[in-house]
């Protein structure tokens, strides 16, 4: 089949680092093409360079076999590439046609012409099965929705080779299914589409070819129907991965935490947690299935003491904690994996031994008398948690900002596990991590759940609360909506609650605070 778009030799270096490293890769017309790769591999470095954001060092780009020297976003859009970016850049307070024609409007007399521009974008829609209302303002839209309309500005530009950047990271498994659906019919209608991402399971799913990137170099490219979940992890990451956690039945013991009828307002003054009670044992993961801004960052912060709740209680071993500092909640051995690692876990300007102590700086054996500062316990600490928990590069006087992604995550698991807590809260514990961090990561949460340790799981990852829950709550607009088992739990239906599905047609649910056995 004929190459629609080829990159031949293609290098990018950056300071002290070589992302793209002679990387030559042909993607054909009307084929769905999977490129893969942990953190740092390189993907969307070269995609990035094919659209014209960044400028290769050496080697060129071919388009339908000509050479394109694409040196800005236009002329990448002028040659038939569209990009769809993980973060979607769209207009709020536009309607969805207005979106979609933006810097690229229709014009009758020298005036707008929003009659045909509404008509094009509706065609559109149409055809490519993109379900989505040009007449409603954006910001009255879902995130599916949002995804829709920045691939419809592409088509709108006659893209014919699409290149979506992460796109099922903000969606639930109905949105995902239903984005595969228009890809496929992106691909019959004669469209090819350059699928980035590090969810092998959807790449098994949907691509008819996967590239895999490591460290800057193209590994190879597969056949999808001749290769598996397995090869693509060992080629992503160098070495056999287990994709599942491997755990016993939990065992669960006393109610560690308990959590009565709270409710918390966000920053805007919305009641963005309504009504919610909740109990998770000691020896458990309870993990709280929902879409991103449902309440739960801020049942969170109440936790853990960033927020104080509007009404309702939070218990710890049967002892109030919902007025206290986030401090004195620490001191009593809750531990925090932050959302957001760089405002809430870590100072990026310190070294990598002062942040495997915060919150702990000011405690005994890391100061001694009148709050002196006892360097050889906080390196002893230090040295003891870098190796223990394989943070690279293993040097503990590292400023914490050069480090990955992975290995910042990993001195904040280091740090909070290590404290041994009897409470451990995780949200999003493994968001932007390669396949290497996420196995690590997930091993550690079992390990503590099997030493005692209450866990409550916050994740927009589905197939992380089902392979890392026991039991499993699904929380819309700010309610628990539903409880289950995780052992009963159905991908599908939990999809359908997470979108406000009506939880009385479910069997197995359980009422708000309640183990399903």
């Amino acid at each position: 089949m004929t190459n629609i778009l080829e990159t031949r030799n293609i290098t990018k270096r950056f300071p002290g680092v070589v992302a793209n490293d002679d990387i030559s890769l042909g993607i054909r017309k009307g084929e769905i093409h999977a490129v893969v790769g942990e953190n740092g591999s390189g993907k969307s470095t070269l995609m990035s360079i094919v659209y014209g954001l960044y400028q290769a060092d050496s080697g060129e780009i071919l388009v339908r076999g000509e050479p394109a020297d694409i040196t800005d976003p236009k002329i990448a859009i002028d040659l038939g590439l569209g990009m769809v970016f993980q973060h979607f850049m769209l207009v709020d307070t536009l309607t969805v046609a207005e979106n979609v024609i933006l810097r690229a409007e229709p014009h009758r007399f020298r005036f707008i012409d929003y009659k045909k521009a509404i008509s094009e974008v509706a065609k559109l829609a149409d055809d490519y099965g993109l379900r989505v209302d040009p007449l409603a303002k954006v910001a009255d839209i879902s995130v599916g929705q949002e995804q829709r309309v920045e691939i419809l500005k592409a088509l709108y530009r006659r893209a014919e080779v699409l290149i979506l950047d992460e796109p099922t990271a903000v969606l639930t498994p109905q949105e995902t299914e239903e984005l595969f659906e228009v890809m496929q019919n992106l691909r019959e209608q004669g469209n090819t589409i350059v699928f980035i991402t590090h969810k092998i399971k959807e790449v098994l799913a949907i691509s008819d070819r996967v590239s895999v990137l490591r460290r800057g170099e193209l590994i190879g490219t597969r056949n999808t129907s001749e290769t598996s979940d397995r090869e693509l992890a060992e080629m992503m990451v160098g070495r056999e991965v287990l994709l599942r956690v491997e755990k016993t039945p939990a065992t669960p013991g006393d109610t560690v935490i308990s959590i009565e009828g709270l409710s918390v307002r966000d920053q805007r003054g919305t009641e963005a947690v309504k009504d919610v009670s909740l109990d998770i044992r000691s020896g458990e993961v309870l993990g709280i299935a929902g879409v991103e801004g449902n309440g739960q960052q801020q049942l969170v912060e109440a936790i853990t003491g960033l927020t104080r709740p509007e009404s309702g209680r939070i218990t710890l071993h049967g002892h109030p904690i919902h007025n206290l500092n986030p401090m004195r909640i620490k001191k009593r051995r809750v531990s925090y994996i932050p959302e957001d690692r760089h405002k809430r876990g870590l100072i990026l300007d310190y070294s990598v031994s002062d942040n495997l102590i915060l919150g702990l700086h000011t405690d005994h054996p890391f100061v001694e008398r009148f709050l002196f500062r006892n360097e050889k316990r906080i390196k002893e600490n230090a040295r003891k948690l870098v190796e223990e928990y394989d943070i690279r590069p293993p040097n503990p006087e590292q400023i914490i900002k050069t480090l990955s992604g992975g290995n910042q995550q990993k001195v904040i698991v280091a740090r909070e596990f290590s404290r041994n807590p009897e409470f451990l809260v995780c949200s999003q514990p493994t968001r932007g991590l390669d396949i290497g961090a996420i196995e690590f990561i997930h091993q550690e949460i079992i390990r503590q759940r099997d030493q005692g340790t209450a866990v409550l799981l916050v994740s927009a990852e589905l197939d992380e609360i089902l392979s890392l829950s026991d039991r499993i709550a699904v929380m819309y607009d700010g309610r628990i909506v539903a409880t289950r088992s995780a052992a009963q739990a159905d991908e599908r239906r939990l999809g359908y609650l997470m979108l406000g599905g009506d939880s009385s047609q479910s069997e197995g649910d359980t009422h708000i605070g309640v183990a399903a056995e």
